[in-house]
């Protein structure tokens, strides 16, 4: 929209994705886009994040002349600690998001499918990040939540299947862009939350598979 740039897109999922979590939750955010999450968190919930490069206890990104050197989180961002934090090595870091402990995971993603099929580490041809504790995150967090940009330089990126290599099978619960809000179901992606910037003609054009519209539709939350 005239005006915004990708950051405040970007912002406005991480804002979004940030009322996904609950009072309690213990939850991953992914590198890139889903650190932003941490920074719209309610000040009075008591929340543990968990970092994949082997903290728990993440409180958002460092601001500008308090960095830590030694504190960054998995996207090597620095970072803020809450007081009960706790350091401890990658393969206890991973042994947390393989056992099941995670309570939810906001992750990014390249390409999303309507039956919650996931691509997120590469694109064959070019170099990128890789897997990272991504496929780990997917198969044991509890709840997973992709929080990403709707399209990508004009590209579909939610599509009836990936055409990328996948990074886990029916491993989203929810998508969340700077358009809408999608569940995946059964049936597909229904989508209960338009963002006011957009009708639904608009967010089913920049989709490349065919949405369900929930008829409680509501705006998006913010």
């Amino acid at each position: 929209m005239a005006g915004l740039t990708e950051i405040d897109f970007k912002n406005r999922i991480a804002r979004r994705c940030a009322l996904e979590i609950e009072d309690g939750d213990f939850v991953n955010l992914g590198i890139g886009l889903p650190t932003l999450v941490g920074n719209f968190i309610p000040q009075d919930y008591f929340i543990t994040l968990h970092s994949e490069n082997g903290f728990i206890g993440l409180d958002g990104d460092a601001k500008k002349g308090c960095e830590d050197a030694d504190i960054v989180n998995a996207g090597a961002v620095y970072s803020k600690v809450a007081p009960h934090v706790c350091y401890f090595d990658s393969c206890l870091s991973f042994d947390i998001m393989r056992a099941g402990f995670l309570d939810k995971t906001v992750i990014g993603a390249m390409q999303v499918s309507r039956n919650g099929d996931i691509a997120s580490w590469i694109v064959p041809g070019k170099i990128v990040a890789g897997m990272g504790g991504a496929m780990d995150l997917v198969v044991g967090a509890k709840s997973v939540i992709v929080g990403m940009l709707h399209t990508q330089k004009g590209e579909h990126k939610i599509l009836d299947k990936c055409t990328l290599p996948l990074t886990a099978p029916h491993a989203a619960s929810l998508i969340v862009t700077e358009m809408c809000v999608m569940k995946v179901v059964k049936e597909g992606l229904l989508v209960t939350e338009i963002h006011s910037d957009y009708t639904k003609e608009q967010v089913q054009s920049a989709t490349g598979t065919k949405l369900l519209f929930s008829p409680d539709l509501q705006a998006m939350r913010l």
